[in-house]
């Protein structure tokens, strides 16, 4: 088990957590990692983009000119991809982008992940989090008495809460995730990761990890 501090919203150290090291020390490969970001890109594609070929496009069914005696370059359409508004020669198709991992392997990563921010002190736990009104200006302070203003952090809550992320959308340097939600993508995406104790308590739970 590896301890780490906990810190309230103003900085000040109140305990500390022992965590499991297959979480914060995790010795699979970084490749693991990058594998993982590249899969979860490639799944957001719609893979709806489409192009018309030659024998797609409207027109063209006729022989423009006779092949021979005009002085001009024989053609047999006007849909030839050498004309304007003709086909297109290889251009996309619809097709599915789906890069399948299996749960370990995207699990592994996010622990590899967070292994890497954590030794690069880059992973700060706060007790809680909790705002009494829907606020960007407490937001932002919270944030200022932790010293991450400015910075892109990933605040890791365990459930919706519309004072937080209303107080928080405003905000272009902070983004919000559930711990059900979370993978190797988020944590690669921010500068500083900001787990609440609750958060954290319930990534462990959701990966079996104690």
């Amino acid at each position: 088990m590896i301890e780490i501090e906990i810190r309230n919203i103003n900085n000040d150290i109140v305990g500390t957590k022992k965590v499991p090291e297959i979480v914060f020390n995790n010795d699979a490969s970084e490749s693991l990692v990058h594998s993982a970001v590249v899969a979860y890109m490639a799944n957001q594609r719609q893979g709806t983009h489409s192009t018309k070929t030659r024998a797609e496009v409207s027109g063209g069914g006729k022989k423009p000119w006779r092949q021979k005696h005009t002085g001009r370059a024989r053609h047999g359409s006007i849909r030839s991809p050498l004309w304007r508004k003709g086909g297109v020669v290889f251009g996309p198709k619809p097709r599915d982008y789906y890069i399948k991992l299996s749960k370990q392997m995207r699990d592994t990563a996010l622990f590899k992940a967070i292994t890497m921010k954590y030794k690069d002190n880059e992973i700060l736990l706060i007790d809680n989090l909790s705002l009494e009104r829907i606020k960007t200006r407490d937001m932002v302070g919270m944030l200022q008495n932790l010293g991450l203003q400015g910075k892109s952090v990933l605040m890791i809550v365990p459930h919706k809460d519309e004072n937080i992320v209303l107080s928080a959308r405003n905000i272009p340097y902070l983004g919000i995730v559930r711990a059900e939600d979370l993978n190797a993508y988020h944590l690669a995406l921010f500068e500083k990761i900001l787990f609440t104790v609750p958060g954290l308590d319930k990534l462990l739970a959701i990966k079996g990890v104690s």
